[in-house]
């Protein structure tokens, strides 16, 4: 099932509606502050609800710190900045 752009799969339960699995959708993306990418919701021994999921991959930004300040892409430099980023001297690690 396909709900709120989220894969979900329930086992053990019949009959469990969009509406309760988009509210278990919610539940779970305001704990975590994370958009979910599939959900599972299981039914356990004791007859409650175990709900297992995984979250979406975030895109990594790599933040420089340049004179001090954090800087994020320097795609919104101009020429003259991403030249002088450019001819600076690049240090390595070594192992």
């Amino acid at each position: 099932m396909l709900v709120k752009d989220v894969e979900v799969k329930v086992i053990g339960f019949d009959g469990v509606t969009e509406n309760e699995v988009s509210h278990y959708i919610d539940y779970i993306e305001n704990e975590t502050h994370e958009p979910i990418n599939t959900l599972f919701i299981e039914k356990t021994a004791d007859n409650k609800v175990a709900l297992k999921y995984s979250l979406k991959k975030r895109k990594f930004e790599r933040i420089r710190r340049i004179t001090g300040y954090l800087v994020g892409t320097i795609d919104r430099w101009n020429n003259a900045k991403k030249e002088e980023e450019h001819e600076r001297v690049k240090h390595g690690v070594s192992r």
